[in-house]
Order: structure tokens, then sequence, then C-alpha cells
């Protein structure tokens, strides 16, 4: 369980990191799959393309807020688990406690004396202040999020700033944006130890779909 005085390193894990790029990315997608290839004009593509930008800077504002919201209530929790592993009668209930909060399988398996281990160096941590509060680095983190999700929207867009031809500038865009949906996939796929090219194509499928579904409707 993490503590207060807890220091991330790095401030964002790589998890957060891919998540906010992909969600970045896909948003970005929304707004360029309304682009019609055939009767979209300059200006009317310009239009789009700030909208985008415009929705992506909204986004990342409500998901760096939501990420210090759920950053605090962690730290909330784990601060008011610590209070009840020390104020346990007895240290079976400490154990008991401990156990629950373990991933999978892990609390039924470990054994009494690991229980008791981790109950000793849990009490023995440094007296917690009074109530969890955010520090430094997670307002960088929070910062952290909302640039990620502002700076994935350019490689998507910055082909129709460059290629006068609307179709072309689709294509352009659309292959840059297939491309770092692969990487984001293959990180993840590496991170969790598995097939991280799998991990790569499985994410671009997801990520071409809503623009799929977007390009269709409206088309219709």
């Amino acid at each position: 369980m993490k503590t207060e005085n807890e220091q991330r390193a790095p401030v964002l894990d790589p998890v957060d990191r891919v998540s906010e790029i992909i969600f970045g990315l896909i948003m970005a997608l929304t707004f360029t799959g309304t682009i019609s290839a055939a009767t979209a004009g300059r200006e009317e593509v310009r239009t789009i393309l700030f909208a985008a930008l415009g929705c992506n800077i909204a986004w990342g504002l409500v998901d760096a807020v939501m990420y210090l919201i759920r950053t605090l209530t962690e730290r909330t929790r784990n601060h008011s688990l610590l209070q009840r592993i020390r104020s346990a009668a007895h240290p079976a209930d400490a154990h008991a406690i401990i156990a629950q909060e373990l991933p999978g399988r892990l609390g039924t398996a470990i054994s009494t004396d690991s229980l008791e281990d981790m109950r000793q160096r849990l009490v023995a941590l440094p007296q917690l202040p009074a109530r969890a509060r955010l520090g430094r680095d997670d307002y960088y983190g929070a910062l952290g999020v909302f640039l990620l999700v502002v700076l994935a929207t350019f490689p998507v867009v910055i082909p129709f700033i460059f290629i006068a031809e609307t179709a072309l500038a689709m294509r352009v865009s659309n292959a840059v944006a297939l491309v770092m949906l692969f990487a984001a996939g293959h990180a993840y796929g590496r991170y969790a130890g598995g097939v991280p090219w799998r991990s790569g194509l499985a994410m671009m499928g997801i990520g071409a779909a809503p623009e799929g579904v977007i390009s269709a409707a409206a088309i219709k």
C-alpha cells in the first residue's frame, strides 16, 4: 500500500502516459473522420481542426482534474487502511485487513508469518499527517496528463495544415495516427509482458473502429 510520503518516480507511470496519448489521438480522430475529402473546403477543414484542438484542451483539463481526484481518493483510502491496521486490537485483525487488500489470490496464499512481517513494517512507518493531501508531484502529474492529451492532437492535424489536397492530407493523417496507435499498443504489450506486436495491432483496430463508424455516418 502506498503512503502519503511516498514519492512517485516517474510522476506518471507508463500506463498513464500511453493511455493519455491514446485518448488524445482517438478524440482527434473523431473530428478528422468527419472531414469529407470530396466536398470539404479549406475553411471547413480549419474549423474542424480548431474544434479538435479545443475539444482536446477541454478533455485534457477534465482528465487532469480527474487525475488529482483519483490520486487524492486513493491516498485517502490508503491513509485510512494504514490507520485501521495500526489501531487493530489484535494482530490477526490487521492480518485480515492486509490480506483483503492484496491482489488476486495472494491474500489467501500468503503465510501468517509474511502477513505479520508486513504488519510490523506498516506499523513502523513514520506517523502520518491528520489527513491525506496532494503534493507537488501530483500537480506535475496532472500537468503531464493535460499536455499528453493536447499534444497528441498535433500529429493528426498537422498534415491538414501543410497539405492542401484534403484527400491526401486525410491519408497521411490516418497513417500517422495508426502508427502512433501501434506504438502505444506495442508499449502496452511490452509493459504487460505480453506480445507487443499483437497489442500494437489490437490498438490499431480499436483506434480505427470509431473513425470508420464516423466516416460511414458522414457519407450517409
